[in-house]
């Protein structure tokens, strides 16, 4: 997400071996600056909120945990559910401390690099849809996610819809509202801007359909967020 900066990779190392809290902090420029406490990164299932919670127990078969950081969920899934999972992030500082964490398959790679393997669950959270970056993404990523999942397999992603965010204003019908641009900063570094999406379940649905996805809602939660499973049908 930092790209070569790593901005997560130097707060995850920081507060791992030096229990130093220095936040991380989130820039765009439609809106105020925002606060990602480092230690969040390291929470514990039961300190997650309870989508989250949800996701991790809809889990099974071999998993991609795509956007790992200091790698949670993996450890959790590992020591608890014994499962098997691949943890990924564009952060070389965070998979570092993912494997010291005891992460047992943790890589330092790009979603959309990866080939020649097979998952039953791709897991995406912390707004799994963050990195797919633009609307006209989506048809690109459902094609790639269809490539590394086996038969059976599933997409558990969350993400938020924005709209609440335009409550008596016009909203842009040239940009999808869900299109962001961000920076992160970390004491004096700071990332090149990124793009970033989130996505409403309407229109995620409507994706999936037009990929040949099916779209199921889990749960919605207190603050426009909400858990979905997508499935590839199978042909006919």
């Amino acid at each position: 997400m930092d790209k070569n900066k790593d901005i997560f990779g130097k707060a995850i190392t920081a507060f791992y071996y030096d229990n130093d809290e220095t936040d991380i902090i989130v820039h765009s420029p439609d809106f105020d600056d925002d606060v990602i406490p480092v230690k969040y990164l390291f929470r514990e299932y039961d300190e997650m909120p309870v989508l989250e919670q949800e996701a991790l127990d809809l889990c099974s078969g071999k998993v991609l945990d795509v956007g790992c950081g200091a790698g949670g969920h993996s450890l959790y899934l590992q020591k608890t559910r014994s499962i098997a999972c691949h943890a990924i992030d564009t952060s070389p500082g965070a998979i570092e401390v993912a494997r010291k964490r005891g992460v047992k398959n943790a890589e330092c790679v790009d979603f959309f690099n990866l080939k020649d393997d097979a998952y039953d669950t791709i897991l995406m959270l912390m707004n799994g849809s963050g990195i797919i970056g633009k609307l006209n993404n989506l048809d690109a990523f459902f094609k790639h996610a269809r490539s590394i999942l086996t038969e059976n397999g599933k997409i558990i992603l969350d993400s938020s819809d924005l709209v609440f965010l335009f409550e008596g204003e016009e909203i842009d019908q040239e940009m999808y509202y869900g299109e962001l641009e961000y920076l992160v900063s970390y004491k004096n570094s700071k990332s090149d801007v990124f793009d970033w999406l989130y996505i409403d379940e309407k229109t995620l649905e409507k994706f999936a359909k037009k990929n040949d996805f099916s779209f199921r809602l889990i749960r919605k939660g207190k603050h426009f967020d909400y858990l979905a499973v997508l499935e590839p049908l199978k042909s006919s």
